[in-house]
């Protein structure tokens, strides 16, 4: 097993608990990167805001002065949902959801297996590597 003590099981942690702490990291995982598309979400919906002001722009400099205003007053600056920006969305996702999360699996790592975390990917390592083959050692 690997040396690193943040990856070593606790002595009486059956594997049932590993594989379920594992699924909850597993699942944590996914919040991030369903975080990151939110961020992602957040500043593709800014360049588009800003694209469209660019548009306004150069319709009103070819003439079609009421269609670029029309961008400007309708378009510019609109809210993605009702009285929301999408920062707020993104601030809203981590204060509701994200922190709360995050905490939960860092609690149940905590209470079950002494903080260590990814367990059951180190011993899937060690499970899956072939020992003396180059790219197959436990640890740099």
């Amino acid at each position: 097993m690997s040396d690193r003590v943040e990856h070593r099981r606790p002595a009486g942690v059956d594997d049932a608990t590993v594989e379920a702490v594992g699924a909850l990291t597993e699942a944590l995982e996914t919040t991030e990167r369903a975080r990151g598309h939110l961020f992602d979400f957040h500043q593709l919906t800014g360049s588009a805001d800003a694209k469209v002001i660019k548009a306004a722009r150069l319709l009103r400099e070819a003439g079609h002065t009421a269609l670029a205003e029309g961008l400007e007053q309708h378009l510019v600056g609109r809210n993605v949902l009702p009285g929301r920006w999408t920062f707020q969305l993104v601030e809203d996702y981590e204060e509701t959801y994200y922190s709360v999360f995050r905490e939960w699996e860092r609690k149940v790592r905590d209470d079950l297996m002494g903080g260590a975390a990814h367990v059951y990917e180190a011993e899937m390592k060690e499970r899956n590597v072939t020992p003396g083959e180059p790219g197959h050692e436990l640890d740099p």
